[in-house]
């Protein structure tokens, strides 16, 4: 009988040592290593000196590229974030917060593929096959080429995809999945890591593309190793807040398509709502002639989204001024702070200062410093943005403007909603190719500059 020996793993990066430390001298996290145990493999070990048989190199110009025809879930901001659909053979990570709505996007993806005569195979290690019913009953549809499964073996549920053979695997969590070989407990970092690469192997044998549920931890990463993302072809994220109806997807990583592209989704009683105009969902209600609030233009991906920032300067109340920041970074807010008020004039030493992004976007594009400052700035003055403009332009120490990238687009997108004014930096002018005729654009090279600009005084 094989001897079991003891490990100890680090649930962060997965380096293994055999004695236990408070910290991992690869990663440098702390209290990140769990005891596993191991036991050896009987019988014996093929060499990897004599492989089975060993691949042939190709030269590049031998190698045959055919037209790789992707499969649409039907849902087009989801085909929008994967560069247009799902790729055969792929596999896709897709995290997000508990209760955010991973599941029921991925269900009512499965259910509109198997609308089209595509064999699907959920699989669910937190639900039973009722339960996936009443969910699917909730969202008002129902599929005969939808085959449900509720069991957490990998090795099981591998079985059934070769006899099933169906055209799209859906497995919900990995978290949840147990390989039998491996003695350490689900969620570990071992068992994630060898289910993925098990999924995976049988996605690129069988040329059927995956589609995998991850949970996040505290911090907001994919709970697990670090290379599970590095398995994967694509990593998209599913954000929004619980209290927010709008959620986003986002690619982090996409091998068959652009990088940072997002969706934006509604969430409803009767499941994920796309929003094929995200400009518009964001800044319906927004208030009219009222000081502090500002609205810019962000690139996510390859599209162009209006956002509205809110800004609100106010007396404090305690001995040291209050800063806090929605959507936009803490340190970029206090950087700004201190431009406007060393360069500027504009003081918010001994006031409270907020900023807010409306909808609940993150904002970390340098194009929309000058909004986040003309929010503050107003709300400061108790003078209004004037109406129908936006504003663009990366602030430097100086509180000089810089150019952004994209402007044109970002223009283009203003235009298609009415507005009738844009502030941008002065350098930007020359770039600039679109109908002057239906929009005023201003350029201006000093925040103070900006903000005369875009009040009208």
């Amino acid at each position: 009988m094989a001897k079991t020996k003891t490990k100890f793993v680090c649930q962060n990066c997965g380096y293994i040592t055999a004695k236990w430390m408070g910290r991992c001298p690869e990663c440098g996290t702390w209290d990140s290593l769990a005891e596993e145990l191991e036991t050896p493999a009987s019988g014996p070990q093929q060499s990897f000196l004599m492989p089975k048989e060993a691949p042939k190199p190709k030269t590049l110009d031998k190698v045959m590229l055919t037209e790789v025809e992707r499969l649409k879930t039907g849902i087009n901001e989801f085909d929008r974030v994967l560069g247009g659909g799902l790729v055969p053979g792929s596999l896709v990570l897709l995290g997000g917060d508990p209760g955010i709505g991973k599941s029921t996007m991925l269900l009512d993806a499965g259910i509109r593929f198997s609308a089209g005569g595509i064999k699907v195979l959920y699989v669910s290690g937190e639900e039973s096959v009722k339960q996936i019913k009443l969910r699917a009953s909730r969202l008002g549809v129902t599929s005969d080429n939808l085959s449900l499964m509720a069991e957490t073996d990998i090795q099981a549920i591998l079985e059934q995809v070769r006899a099933v053979k169906p055209d799209i695997l859906i497995v919900d969590s990995i978290q949840t999945m147990n390989h039998t070989d491996i003695t350490s407990s689900p969620g570990s970092i071992t068992q994630v890591r060898e289910c993925t690469n098990a999924i995976m192997h049988t996605a690129k044998d069988l040329e059927i593309p995956a589609l995998v549920v991850g949970h996040v931890n505290k911090d907001g990463a994919i709970a697990g190793p670090k290379v599970l993302e590095h398995i994967v072809d694509a990593v998209l994220y599913f954000e929004g807040d619980r209290h927010n109806s709008y959620r986003i997807l986002r690619a982090v990583k996409n091998r068959y398509g652009s990088t940072n592209e997002i969706g934006v989704f509604d969430m409803t009683e009767t499941g994920l709502q796309e929003i094929e105009n995200p400009s518009i969902a964001l800044l319906s209600g927004r208030p009219q002639y009222t000081a502090g609030t500002c609205v810019t233009c962000v690139m996510e991906g390859s599209r162009p989204i209006l956002a509205e920032i809110q800004g609100l300067a106010s007396t404090t109340g305690f001995g040291n001024p209050r800063r806090m920041s929605t959507g936009f970074d803490y340190n970029r807010m206090s950087l700004l702070l201190a431009v406007l008020e060393k360069r500027a004039g504009y003081y918010f030493s001994n006031l409270d200062a907020y900023i807010n992004v409306v909808g609940g976007l993150r904002l970390d594009e340098p194009a929309v410093d000058l909004a986040v400052a003309m929010a503050l700035v107003s709300s400061l003055k108790d003078v209004p943005i004037s109406e129908n403009c936006f504003v663009l332009g990366e602030i430097g120490l100086a509180g000089e403007l810089r150019s952004v990238s994209h402007i044109n687009a970002r223009i283009s997108e203003a235009i298609h909603l009415g507005f009738q004014k844009c502030i941008v930096p002065y350098h930007n002018l020359k770039q600039i190719t679109v109908n002057s005729q239906k929009i005023q654009i201003i350029g201006v090279q000093h925040v103070r500059e900006a903000f005369e600009a875009a009040t009208d005084t």
